[in-house]
């Protein structure tokens, strides 16, 4: 069996808004087109057969630029521009709204935001709202000590299912709540390596100039940290930092095998943890981390990193673990500091890792926030005022036709046995598509939030969500269970529920436009819609049946077949070089590529049966074939700044943004549509065009 994805994939993640090169995009005061194709953004003086991504989106390339405050920029990050906006005004609104009780949740949600602003009284209280924490990381003083406090600072984390390498969160492990992959009609805790303050291990490991350059960087922002929260012996105790973090990265998992169910489904018993990760006090440590003693199963991503860490908790000296836990706890509430450290915090994390010179306004960062902390109170607000009955019924229908046509490829293949198909067709029918919002709304009541204290409402928010998520053990699984808010520009494949969710911010223009053509809406969205459906039968969700179940139901010449499929698409990726020292990583990528692939060509043959064997109608002298092609090269307009896209590429399971774009290649149409001949860049012969479903 070739390697598998991970349990969840967005369609996005911020490093993945990215292009190769540094070509201009459009600037934040812009907003995102209406729907349909973007005619002045195309660059016709390039043959689509040599760059399809240039073609589409060369003009509008060369008439913009990343703003300062951006490591990224695209029509992505356009779109999530305008939903900041519109949520900064719902929330203000909420709070000013006459009548609004302090229980209401919309007023929770404005005075989190109005705390979150209040910079004033933030520079006023300086480190107190972090002296209770400081203080008890000084009063450890053994191992049993240390094993409940860094089993207090466990999180659930659904956040770690949409970062592609598993590895930054400041908590030595992480934590997350899903269904098991064996049993899926019950809640399981995932257990994952965590600890590092960079991107992954390569940051710590790799020999290269550049990366010792931000190791040595990374050094000095921890000693910066420590300065200005008063430590004494800042700079040893950075180097100690470093020193320790470089260990953990050593026992840490490379992101090739994070993103392997099969090596990350291993159940261990509660009484297996003392056994086979000792060093850590298990027993504490879980109860610390608000875990039920009646849970006994767990399934543990990354065993050899658990095992690593857990020794190095032994192993360490005492006096550095509290050096990096009070770094931590610092660094990561520093944009709920006084402005010294909001600065510290950006010029490493912005300008040396992203390249960033410039950073966001506080009032984009506060949405941010506030989205984090009660995301479905404002998402409610959201889906209201933006996401009307009929545009969620239009998306509906576009789902369902794309289903069917998955249903059509899935009879056609040849290769396939009946068998298998039944399968294949029973994971379609069972597939639950989330449209818009949730059905069923989270209940904030018991969250308290002060106009305040900035700090204390996030903390509360963190503890309140991972408390919600600890109990959901208790509970049968839900499969209508979001993972991600309205307001979120972004979609996403649950394989072990076999569930989408689709937020009302992704599907607005340029993404769907309800009076758009429909070339262009199924270019788009439709494209989005078909490569989450198609997530359920990449490298990762094939492994998975119609509930959700980690078994193989293929045939071993089935899978053979589609095994190679993806080997070859690997390759093809494998000789994107973006950069003369780093290419994409094909295997790294495949299930995106997968998705990229099969859900493109079922959105096309989606569109061509939605015509009712009428012909697509002209737009601007372009055919339905191009205005469909087109407009998917143009929802991928994105670049990144050097320092984003290396990071991306060594940690992101999702290719460079114009390089998805180039997908078009390997469908017979777009050969026919643009009249894409032998000689050109893109050409390949039909043998070599990767078909996978």
């Amino acid at each position: 069996m070739p390697p598998r994805r991970l349990l969840l994939r967005p369609l996005l993640t911020v490093a993945a808004l990215a292009v190769v090169g540094l070509a201009p995009v459009l600037t934040s005061a812009q907003s995102p087109a209406a729907g349909g194709v973007d005619q002045a953004g195309m660059d016709r003086s390039v043959k689509p057969g040599d760059d399809f991504f240039a073609f589409a989106n060369g003009t509008w390339a060369r008439k913009t630029e990343i703003p300062p405050d951006r490591a990224s920029w695209g029509s992505n990050n356009e779109l999530a521009d305008l939903t900041d906006k519109r949520v900064a005004d719902l929330i203000q609104a909420a709070g000013a709204a006459p009548g609004a009780g302090k229980a209401a949740e919309g007023r929770k949600a404005a005075d989190y935001y109005a705390a979150y602003m209040d910079e004033a009284g933030i520079e006023a209280k300086g480190l107190t709202p972090l002296k209770a924490e400081l203080a008890r990381i000084a009063a450890i003083d053994g191992p049993k000590a240390l094993s409940a406090y860094l089993g207090s600072t466990v999180r659930v984390d659904v956040d770690m299912l949409n970062n592609s390498n598993f590895n930054s969160t400041p908590n030595l492990l992480g934590l997350w709540i899903a269904a098991d992959l064996d049993q899926p009609t019950r809640y399981a805790p995932f257990v994952v390596q965590g600890g590092l303050s960079l991107p992954n291990r390569d940051y710590y490991l790799q020999d290269s100039a550049r990366m010792k350059d931000i190791r040595a960087k990374f050094q000095a922002h921890a000693a910066k940290v420590l300065t200005l929260a008063g430590v004494k012996d800042a700079q040893a105790k950075a180097a100690s930092i470093l020193a320790l973090e470089t260990a953990i990265a050593r026992a840490h998992a490379p992101t090739v095998d994070i993103e392997d169910p099969v090596k990350g489904n291993n159940h261990w018993r509660r009484a297996d943890f003392a056994a086979k990760a000792p060093g850590l006090d298990w027993t504490t440590f879980l109860a610390a981390a608000g875990l039920p003693a009646s849970q006994q199963s767990f399934v543990i991503w990354t065993p050899s990193a658990i095992v690593g860490e857990a020794a190095l908790v032994r192993s360490q000296p005492l006096e550095t673990w509290k050096a990096l836990l009070a770094f931590h706890l610092i660094d990561r509430w520093s944009n709920l500091l006084p402005k010294a450290f909001v600065d510290e915090r950006f010029d490493f994390y912005g300008r040396t890792l992203s390249g960033t010179s410039q950073m966001l306004p506080r009032w984009k960062r506060a949405v941010a926030s506030t989205n984090g902390a009660l995301g479905e109170a404002v998402g409610k607000l959201y889906a209201a005022k933006y996401f009307p009955p009929a545009d969620k019924a239009a998306v509906q229908q576009m789902v369902t036709n794309i289903k069917a046509a998955f249903d059509r490829r899935i009879d056609a293949l040849a290769w396939m046995a009946p068998a298998t198909k039944r399968e294949a067709h029973a994971k379609v029918d069972a597939l639950i598509v989330g449209v818009g919002y949730p059905d069923k709304w989270r209940d904030y009541s018991r969250l308290v939030i002060s106009p305040k204290d900035a700090l204390g409402n996030a903390h509360r928010a963190e503890l309140f969500d991972s408390k919600i998520k600890i109990g959901w053990l208790a509970k049968p699984v839900d499969r209508r269970e979001w993972v991600m808010t309205p307001q979120t520009v972004n979609a996403v494949n649950l394989p072990v529920l076999n569930a989408l969710n689709f937020p009302a911010a992704e599907l607005q223009p340029p993404h769907f436009d309800p009076k758009a053509p429909s070339a262009a809406n199924y270019g788009s969205v439709g494209a989005i819609i078909g490569h989450e459906i198609s997530h359920s039968f990449d490298n990762n969700g094939a492994e998975f049946d119609s509930k959700g179940r980690m078994r193989d139901w293929w045939t071993k010449a089935d899978f053979a077949h589609f095994d190679a499929s993806g080997k070859a698409l690997a390759r093809q990726y494998d000789a994107y070089c973006p950069f003369p020292d780093l290419c994409v990583r094909g295997e790294q990528t495949l299930s995106e590529n997968i998705a990229d692939l099969a859900g493109l060509s079922a959105a096309y043959d989606a569109w061509k049966t939605s015509l009712g064997g009428k012909p697509a109608p002209q737009v601007d002298g372009m055919s339905g074939d191009q205005q469909f092609f087109v407009a998917f090269a143009q929802a991928w307009r994105s670049k990144s700044r050097e320092p984003a896209l290396r990071q991306q590429i060594l940690t992101n399971g999702h290719a460079p943004s114009a390089l998805r774009a180039q997908t078009v290649r390997n469908l017979d149409p777009w050969y026919a549509a643009f009249a894409v001949a032998p000689g050109q860049k893109l050409y390949l012969d039909p043998k070599a065009r990767v078909r996978v479903w």
